[in-house]
């Protein structure tokens, strides 16, 4: 029972990689799009294949993730990973079906959290607040700050070149801006699904505390979200390289660049979950409203930040109720 137990969450935990892989694809190049930098199926491929890469980047926000809860052993703690994976793969389909770009990140720690606390068990809320809550708080409000400082340099800086010349080269640049933010977005998200299926093989005693992670796990991580990404996320896409604010090339690779430094300054000093997509659409924001406060639309700016509220309590509230069907068809004995 425990070994089928480990095989379906491990099965559950590369499906949740895959929908955050097309639910998140829009991160990474929907500004690239939208400016003609790149032709959707070509970023597409490029956001995969950084992704994959950027996977094997490092293991911090992994080890963060992994750490946020503590499962018993046996059955009883692979039903509660699982069910917080399935809370934050059913708000991950919710948002995409709306085309809302809400956070896979926050929807998995809520999903954790939320199985967690219906079974009873620890949570560590210091992680939770240190690690999750506030970084969510500060990385959008930086992003927003300093995408429009960048972009009011570039257009200072710039001022007095040929407008048409200029767009082509960031046209260019962009390119290269959006192949970081994939890299990033690898070594942000596929880490997370790499902790938690560290925690089913810890429940499942099939490896240490302190052991590292298994190469089969971050390759199949790193695979999942890859496949996901090539799937697209032409919805969320929309939302992001449109309908908040129509972006040139050089605001594009304004956005891109700053949420491609925050992700990395998180993942690597602060080991921090961070939600790439609250960071990239906060960035977008910035840089958009350097042409006037009233060109970035704000009601869809609304429906965005609705979504990012509710994401945390709404996948912890399915992950409890799949917890507790779970606990009731599977007869586990806490």
């Amino acid at each position: 029972m425990e070994l089928a137990l480990v095989i379906a969450v491990v099965v559950v935990a590369l499906t949740f990689d895959y929908t955050n892989g097309f639910h998140d694809a829009a991160n990474a190049i929907a500004t690239s799009v939208s400016t003609r930098a790149l032709t959707p199926r070509v970023a597409l491929i490029m956001a995969a294949v950084m992704n994959f890469v950027g996977a094997f980047l490092g293991q911090e926000v992994a080890n963060t993730v992994g750490s946020v809860i503590s499962p018993p052993d046996g059955s009883h703690g692979l039903v509660i990973v699982m069910s917080g994976l399935l809370g934050a793969i059913a708000w991950n389909l919710i948002t995409w079906y709306y085309g809302l770009p809400s956070s896979s990140s926050h929807a998995l720690i809520g999903g954790l959290v939320g199985a967690a606390m219906a079974s009873g068990i620890y949570v560590k809320w210091s992680t939770v607040v240190d690690k999750v809550v506030v970084p969510m708080i500060i990385s959008p409000v930086f992003a927003f700050a300093a995408g429009f400082a960048l972009m009011l340099a570039i257009m200072w800086i710039f001022r007095r070149r040929n407008p048409h010349r200029l767009q082509r080269n960031f046209r260019f640049l962009q390119t290269l801006s959006a192949a970081a933010m994939a890299l990033g977005h690898g070594l942000q998200d596929a880490q997370k699904t790499m902790g938690v299926i560290f925690l089913a093989l810890l429940a499942g005693g099939f490896v240490n505390p302190g052991d590292d992670l298994p190469l089969w796990v971050i390759i199949a991580a790193a695979g999942a979200i890859s496949l996901g990404t090539y799937a697209g996320g032409w919805r969320i896409m929309r939302t992001l390289g449109r309908r908040i604010i129509h972006l040139d090339p050089a605001r594009g690779f304004a956005a891109e660049s700053i949420a491609a430094g925050v992700l990395y300054t998180t993942a690597f000093v602060y080991s921090a979950p961070i939600s790439t997509t609250h960071t990239i659409t906060s960035a977008v924001m910035g840089v958009g409203a350097t042409k006037r406060f009233s060109a970035v639309r704000w009601g869809v700016a609304k429906s965005i930040v609705a979504a990012w509220v509710l994401t945390f309590p709404m996948a912890g509230l399915v992950a409890a109720g799949c917890y507790w069907i779970s606990h009731f068809l599977i007869e586990v004995v806490p």
